[in-house]
């Protein structure tokens, strides 16, 4: 399960954090042939990213502290340091050629 969830809190931590928003916008992005929708909501001093993979409909639920991530994946807990996060790579993308 870390396989990818922690990949995908590596981007996550890219993206900005949406502070007091009471409806957070979706996300998506795509994990070894995964699809996954989710929000991030800011509580406090913690990130709370929420969301589901689309096929299974399985919902997470993941507390981003300054240094660990809390959670929960399905009916599974889960816990891992921040510095374990792997960020994803996404590849190039041209805008323009000539």
């Amino acid at each position: 399960m870390k396989k990818y969830i922690l990949p995908a809190l590596g981007l996550l931590a890219l993206a900005p954090s949406v502070a007091l928003a009471q409806d957070a916008p979706t996300n998506r992005f795509e994990h070894e042939g995964s699809t996954y929708s989710y929000s991030v909501t800011q509580v406090g001093d913690t990130r709370v990213i929420s969301g589901i993979e689309e096929r299974t409909g399985k919902p997470f639920t993941l507390r981003v502290g300054q240094h660990r991530v809390r959670g929960t994946v399905g009916s599974q807990q889960v816990s891992f340091a921040l510095r374990d996060v792997a960020p994803l790579v996404k590849p190039s993308a041209t805008l323009a050629s000539r």
